[in-house]
């Protein structure tokens, strides 16, 4: 029974006592085949923050280093944290910088084998942070391309999650990628005098024959600052401002704010009171002196014999404006200024026509001027010097 060989734990040993010895001063080697490699520490949140030069080359080192590392582990976890420091980074709109991210997951790992894994999700954490960093492109505005595709059916197959979304954001992103009528350079200027051309350009689109001008206050006498002026107006207000009462007051209402793209610029508006409506001969519902049967009589058309003058676009219920600006300053000098320019452009009838300045409008939300802020925070700074006993 000597040479009866048993199989124990994958071991193959003999029962003689030559072989067990033999078996023994194999486990009892001190050679390092058996030993661990070492484990390498996820990116934390600090590696992003410590970044003093926080740019795209600087992103990419660290994408670069992380996949240099021979027993990399973590990937949902970079991935992750790289996602929450890309605006920080200003990365968020580089489609090559999203590129790298989805190469950090190594490529024919995370494939379903069959359909159940691929309807279950196969490696769910690895698939739903690759739709987060997807979901970050549309948010941005970042169109993928097919290499992304690529990138992506290497991963995780045809059927995987990441690749289906994918596949919906290259069928609806590229139909609402140029449906604005206003469309804006991309990234969007930084320069303020170009925001308000485009803003006010977009403003006065309503009306065809709107004329854009700039005007610079330097050009005045009477003005104290020296900026520009960006002013929008049709000759429809113009007649407006022609034919209206010197009694009635004309107001100046802003500044209100709107965004392009990522960028904001403040305008004002130049608004009077809505026109009184023609109000109809009221009928008495009680009166049945000329009561009128709808299955036999002929409907009763309701006529007036009143003249009513059709309305502009510019007229609407809660005022009629009169004209649209933005300036460099967004003061009140500034706006007074705009008035003057007004003036010597085709609308004399505004120096007989009382102005005033209001900080609310049935518009919406009003920013205050420039002076209205500057004020406010010397009073605060004088409430905070006075000791509180």
């Amino acid at each position: 029974m000597n040479n009866v060989i048993r199989m124990c734990r994958g071991f193959v040993i003999c029962l003689n006592r030559q072989s067990v010895k033999s078996v023994q001063r194999e486990f009892h080697s001190t050679d390092p085949r058996f030993d661990q490699p070492p484990k390498v520490d996820v990116v934390s949140v600090d590696s992003f923050n410590n970044v003093k030069d926080k740019n795209k080359k600087t992103y990419l080192d660290m994408l670069r280093v992380y996949q240099m590392e021979k027993y990399r582990s973590g990937h949902v976890e970079f991935i992750n944290t790289a996602i929450k420091h890309m605006d920080e980074f200003g990365v968020n709109e580089d489609l090559e910088t999203y590129k790298r991210l989805i190469q950090v997951l190594p490529a024919g790992k995370f494939v379903p084998q069959n359909y159940i894994q691929s309807e279950f999700m196969h490696y769910p954490k690895h698939q739903q942070c690759i739709i987060d960093l997807l979901q970050k492109m549309e948010d941005n505005g970042v169109i993928p391309d097919w290499e992304v595709e690529d990138m992506l059916v290497k991963r995780f197959g045809t059927r995987g999650f990441p690749v289906r979304r994918y596949w919906r954001m290259m069928y609806w992103m590229p139909k609402f990628n140029n449906l604005s009528p206003w469309p804006i350079p991309k990234p969007a200027p930084n320069d303020p005098y170009e925001l308000a051309l485009l803003a006010i350009k977009r403003i006065s689109s309503i009306d065809i024959e709107s004329e854009i001008k700039v005007y610079k206050t330097k050009q005045l006498e009477e003005s104290i600052e020296d900026t520009w002026i960006v002013s929008g107006q049709s000759p429809d207000q113009k007649n407006l401002v022609a034919n209206h009462p010197e009694n009635v007051p004309i107001y100046i209402e802003g500044g209100f704010r709107i965004w392009l793209r990522k960028q904001s610029i403040i305008y004002f508006i130049l608004r009077t009171e809505p026109s009184p409506a023609i109000q109809n001969e009221e009928e008495d519902e009680d009166d049945v002196s000329n009561f009128r049967v709808p299955f036999f009589d002929q409907p009763n058309r309701k006529t007036s014999n009143k003249i009513a003058k059709n309305k502009t676009v510019h007229e609407q219920e809660d005022g009629t404006i009169l004209a649209v600006a933005a300036t460099g300053t967004s003061s009140k000098n500034s706006l007074l200024s705009w008035i003057r320019f007004l003036e010597k452009d085709g609308n004399p009838r505004l120096s007989h026509i009382p102005i005033l300045f209001t900080s609310k409008s049935p518009l919406g939300n009003v920013e205050p001027l420039s002076e209205l802020d500057e004020s406010k925070k010397e009073v605060e700074q004088s409430k905070q010097k006075v000791p509180i006993e």
